[in-house]
């Protein structure tokens, strides 16, 4: 079990560090000058170089990577020369220093993610702290809902099938696999927080925090997180109901099913001591994936319901071409589906010592 974790680690992080290396040469290698992106239309040309010094942007691109590598390593190496880009500051590096010399220091730290080009210079990490937890909420919220409804129908659709009931199910899985997420948003936010907002008392648009309107703070506003991530869990909820009703009537048909009739078992018992539980195989698989895809996919979502998310912030650092803020994302949501699947593939091989094999 030692040596498949070990394996499996090893995969995780070469997985990473070709996710940062694309990450980091698409970013890089587009066109424009980053340091007119962070100063607008009025820069000087000293204000220019200042800003290249500062950032490593006169920097080649290979010593640029490196110094990226640095950044996210969580043991990092850095100049005490001020004058240099890979200067030691601890307000920007924070963390435990292993050993220093002269002119250099090692340092045990968090990733850094760098400084946003349009905040006024906050971190980066500082920015997705603020607005992962919006996201991970929603995705909870709507992977919920797929998980319970989508093995309710799916369970459903295996002991009516051939029926009405199978058929109906079945027809709205499929729209729900083939209608896209930012048309069901839309669709959504109009018809049930516009068209039916009398009768639903739900928003267009809304964050799970809102200003008070007489200053006196935030507050929690729960409402606002029912249509996203209704509309963040149509499609999973689909493939969920798809795999669960596939998965059980395939487990129905074995010997021991039929064993446990003819002992004069129940369908309920049955389902629920026996079949369920060997059913759910392929749907973990699906929840697993799924979950660690929304971090992504609620980019949309997000935007079109006003929900103050790590997609909703994606999407504006894209408008402003804040690149740090988009690069930083797009690793922390990569380390994080990674983690997931290595996660569920280490659970496996607990679970079932053939899978290590």
């Amino acid at each position: 079990m030692f040596s498949y974790f070990i394996n499996k680690l090893g995969y995780a992080l070469l997985t990473l560090f070709g996710v940062v290396t694309v990450i980091f040469l698409l970013f890089t290698l587009l066109p424009g000058d980053p340091a007119q992106m962070m100063l607008g239309q009025n820069e000087t040309e000293e204000q220019l170089k200042s800003v290249r010094k500062k950032y490593g942007f006169d920097q080649p691109i290979s010593t640029q990577y490196l110094y990226y590598i640095n950044d996210l390593s969580p043991i990092s190496f850095h100049s005490t020369n001020s004058d240099d880009f890979s200067y030691y500051d601890p307000k920007k590096y924070s963390g435990f220093i292993l050993f220093s010399t002269k002119n250099s220091v090692s340092i045990l730290k968090l990733p850094y993610l760098r400084e946003s080009f349009q905040k006024n210079g906050k971190d980066v990490s500082q920015v997705i702290e603020e607005t992962l937890p919006n996201t991970a909420i929603l995705a909870v919220s709507a992977i919920s809902i797929a998980i319970f409804l989508g093995i309710l129908f799916g369970v459903i659709s295996a002991l009516t099938k051939d029926k009405w009931a199978d058929r109906l199910i079945q027809l709205i899985s499929t729209l729900g696999m083939s209608v896209p997420s930012f048309f069901s948003a839309i669709l959504f936010a109009w018809l049930f927080g516009y068209v039916l907002h009398e009768f639903t008392n739900l928003n267009m648009t809304g964050s799970l925090y809102e200003v008070d309107d007489f200053g006196e703070g935030k507050f929690i506003q729960w409402k606002n997180l029912i249509l996203p991530s209704i509309v963040l869990g149509i499609r999973p909820l689909a493939v969920v109901t798809q795999l669960m009703r596939n998965s059980l009537l395939e487990v129905l048909s074995q010997d021991y099913i039929r064993t446990a009739k003819a002992k004069g078992l129940s369908m309920y018992q049955i389902i629920r001591k026996h079949a369920l539980k060997n059913a759910l195989n392929p749907v973990v698989t699906a929840i697993s994936g799924w979950f660690a895809s929304m971090l992504a996919g609620a980019v949309f979502v997000e935007y079109i319901f006003g929900w103050n998310g790590l997609g909703k912030e994606i999407v504006d650092a894209l408008n402003t071409l804040d690149l740090p803020i988009i690069m930083g994302a797009v690793v922390v949501i990569a380390s994080m589906f990674i983690l997931i699947n290595i996660l569920v593939d280490i659970i496996y091989g607990w679970l079932d010592p053939r899978i290590r094999v």
